[in-house]
């Protein structure tokens, strides 16, 4: 890849849009650099930054999964729930993560057995969970969990500035970068996302690797329910609301094609910090919630419009290159002589 096409690529864009959003906020406040203020703009996000990477996946390959912000509230409600009635956490923490895959597992059978668009399922599925956990917990809310449960959602590392949970995003990351990029699989989720019935015909299984990207997803959001509920040592049915928007922008900012088959791990990380200090920025500027709201919405439209006309423009110029390169004594379509 030449220079050029280096400095063009999405993920250098976004690490420079970071490095001046850093430097914005060094210049608006004298706090933005400090440990505390790094703690609180990396926790703000981390659930939806966590549940951006298995979207990530779910998108490449051409699909999508609204219902994650539900089963964050599904797995709130119901971790509540089982420590109100006196289940240990040990028992209690797989059993929600073991519900999410039961709830990846209900879209991602309708998708990928049934036929049916992942759009139209999941929407129906985020209010199907919602529902549930309104029924198991109602509009009451469960606090009063252990000391140490509630430590590893706001706590940081010791000696640092690094939240408990962004652990689990860090380990995640790298675990579904490795597989992505570095894997036949990853090679399967691509071909997938550009052409299923080409992928099909090629051996791929697409319908079990649906599949297992929705329980990947549904999991992934159940164990985001989790941390939530730790860090704010509250379990409440209305957990995650709003969340979806966020995610999905988080991985379209991150250069994952909304149609399927291009998108990188990086691309995710690097759209999760930039959202997460952009967000800090206007809190520190006193930017009205609102204005916040705007500009998540404005990123969302600017991460899809961008890259499909880039994209398009590079097929226009491909074509008019081909079409200067064809060789002098090529004739078009029916351009040939009679018999």
């Amino acid at each position: 890849m030449s220079l050029a096409g280096r400095l063009a690529r999405w993920e250098v864009l976004l690490a420079a849009v970071l490095v001046t959003l850093v430097w914005t906020g060094t210049s608006l406040s004298a706090v933005f650099l400090t440990p505390r203020n790094f703690a609180n703009l990396t926790a703000a996000l981390i659930e939806v930054a966590i549940m951006a990477l298995p979207m990530a996946l779910v998108i490449i390959a051409a699909e999508i999964d609204l219902s994650v912000e539900s089963m964050v509230g599904l797995a709130s409600s119901l971790l509540g729930f089982l420590w109100a009635e006196g289940v240990p956490l040990q028992v209690a923490i797989p059993s929600v993560l073991a519900v999410g895959a039961l709830g990846g597992l209900l879209n991602g059978v309708l998708v990928s057995r049934f036929g049916l668009p992942s759009l139209v399922v999941t929407i129906g599925t985020l209010a199907l969970f919602r529902g549930l956990a309104l029924v198991i917990l109602g509009p009451r809310g469960i606090s009063q969990f252990p000391d140490a449960f509630t430590a590893f959602g706001f706590g940081t590392v010791p000696g640092t500035a690094i939240p408990w949970p962004a652990l689990v995003f860090i380990a995640l990351a790298l675990v579904l970068g490795i597989v992505l990029h570095a894997t036949w699989i990853g090679r399967q989720v691509f071909a997938t996302g550009k052409n299923a019935s080409a992928a099909r015909y090629s051996g791929v299984r697409v319908a079990r690797l649906k599949l297992a990207l929705f329980v990947l997803s549904g999991v992934v959001a159940a164990l985001a329910g989790v941390i939530l509920t730790a860090r704010f040592a509250s379990a409440r049915a209305d957990a995650g609301t709003g969340m979806t928007l966020t995610v999905v922008t988080i991985v379209l900012l991150g250069g994952v094609n909304i149609f399927g088959g291009r998108g990188t791990i990086p691309g995710v990380v690097l759209a999760a910090l930039t959202l997460a200090v952009l967000g800090n920025v206007l809190r520190l500027a006193n930017v009205a919630a609102e204005i916040q709201s705007i500009a998540i919405g404005a990123l969302l439209v600017v991460s899809v419009v961008i890259p499909t006309l880039a994209h398009r423009t590079k097929l226009a110029i491909d074509r008019v290159s081909g079409g200067r390169r064809r060789p002098a004594g090529a004739v078009g379509a029916g351009g040939g002589t009679g018999p």
